[in-house]
């Protein structure tokens, strides 16, 4: 199946959690798809390289079924070994060049932090979608520097790329981020640390849907 350069980034934007267990991680992503997640990344920071196929595998498979673009987080090779839809890229990831050369027209996106600067570089190198966070405290890394609606509202007028928000965002707090500028929000714990995992992810989805009625 070729991917498609055309899927919108836009929505739910969901990243998998660290889960050694392929079969609980299935079953956590197809909740997520089934609550409207319109993105699925594949990240795993921790497994060994055939654990990281086995899943990346798997979820091509589910991600197929329900029509939604699979992302692989930092590694182009799995990308292209397991057909995915594209590539997310951080600062020490490689350049969207090198990335774009090996994958051909697949999505690239790529980690800006808070700097508009590095968005216009990525955009000038071909990359599809930009990620601007951590927007609120993250437990994932919690590190991570801080960027403000402000940048979004920026970022908005500057750039002509799909735009993510990323970093301890809920479904509370996502609302002021759409409003500021963003076409999609990335998200883990809020989605997949939730007792209701599908309910978590459709009240992100309602998030969107009210935005269109507004």
């Amino acid at each position: 199946m070729k991917s498609s350069p055309n899927a919108r980034i836009e929505g739910l934007y969901a990243i998998t959690p660290d889960e050694t267990d392929t079969a609980e991680l299935l079953r956590k992503v197809r909740l997520a798809l089934l609550g409207g997640a319109r993105i699925l990344q594949y990240r795993n920071k921790t497994a060994a390289a055939a654990l990281r196929l086995k899943q990346a595998e798997a979820l091509r498979e589910l991600t197929r079924e329900f029509a939604v673009p699979l992302i692989v987080n930092d590694d182009t090779a799995l990308t292209q070994q397991v057909n995915a839809d594209g590539v997310h890229l951080g600062g020490e990831d490689g350049g969207v060049a090198d990335a774009r050369a090996l994958l051909g027209n697949r999505l690239i996106g790529v980690s800006c932090y808070n700097r508009l600067a590095l968005a216009h570089e990525a955009m000038r190198q071909g990359a599809d979608y930009v990620v601007f966070g951590s927007f609120f405290v993250s437990t994932v890394k919690p590190e991570a520097v801080a960027a403000t609606p402000d940048l979004l509202r920026q970022a908005r007028t500057e750039l002509n790329a799909p735009i993510v928000a990323i970093g301890g965002i809920t479904a509370q707090n996502g609302a002021q981020l759409l409003e500021a500028g963003a076409d999609a929000l990335a998200v883990i714990s809020a989605v997949f640390s939730a007792p209701d995992i599908e309910g978590a992810a459709r009240e992100f989805s309602n998030l969107f849907e009210q935005g269109k009625l507004t």
